[in-house]
């Protein structure tokens, strides 16, 4: 029996859907000496997944830099405090490599944020809402797609918190994670869908979704 997806799907069924977080090994990158060492190893790797976060402004006209970049394998999580490192020459490096795949959701905007700060040849992305209109689903944020994909919600709690705090706590830590990892997580299961054909997608109308929607306002 081919995989059910849907085009769309609605914040009431998300809301029923066991929680998923990443448990594997975070590692929080404050020097340029440890970004050097975390992209000597994250070269390594076969496919990292990518992401950002920017401390919100709750000001009209204030806006902030992008404070942090998660980089994940399948098992382990790098967290490069970008506002006490900036864009080091190690970042640079990871981020213009031509030679691992790399994995982002939205990613275009995400790099829009790194240039901010720096100036830097951005290498080849793989961008999960391509993948995602391959096979059909409209709704391409990541909470949605990671719900749809695999029945798990992931929280978006944590993501309106302070990014350049002095030291992230425990929940942001695995928040950021997980945003990161999931990346890895989509890019082979949609990548596996489309080469076995193991998918069958199932049509909701906008009634539907709109309805749903309304009932947890």
């Amino acid at each position: 029996m081919k995989k059910l997806i849907q085009n769309k799907v609605d914040k009431k069924t998300i809301a029923n859907f066991p929680r998923v977080l990443f448990d594997g090994r975070i590692v929080v990158v404050v020097s340029e000496s440890e970004a050097e060492r975390a992209v000597d190893f994250l070269l390594t790797q076969p496919v990292l997944g990518f992401d950002t976060e920017t401390r919100p402004s709750f000001k009209k006209g204030v806006h902030h830099k992008c404070s942090l970049l998660q980089v994940s394998t399948a098992d382990c999580c790098f967290l490069f405090r970008l506002n006490h490192i900036g864009l080091c020459a190690a970042i640079k490096r990871l981020l213009s490599d031509e030679t691992v795949t790399k994995v982002g959701l939205a990613w275009r905007n995400d790099a829009l944020g790194l240039h901010q700060l720096g100036e830097f040849q951005m290498g080849e992305f793989v961008d999960l809402q391509d993948m995602a209109r391959q096979i059909g689903i409209e709704d391409q944020s990541l909470a949605k797609l990671y719900a749809n994909v695999f029945g798990q919600r992931i929280s978006k709690r944590e993501q309106l918190t302070n990014w350049e705090r002095d030291i992230l706590d425990e929940h942001q830590k695995r928040y950021a994670a997980t945003d990161a990892w999931a990346c890895v997580k989509l890019y082979h299961e949609i990548k596996r869908m489309l080469e076995q054909n193991d998918y069958q997608l199932v049509i909701v109308s906008d009634n539907t979704t709109k309805n749903n929607e309304e009932t947890v306002s």
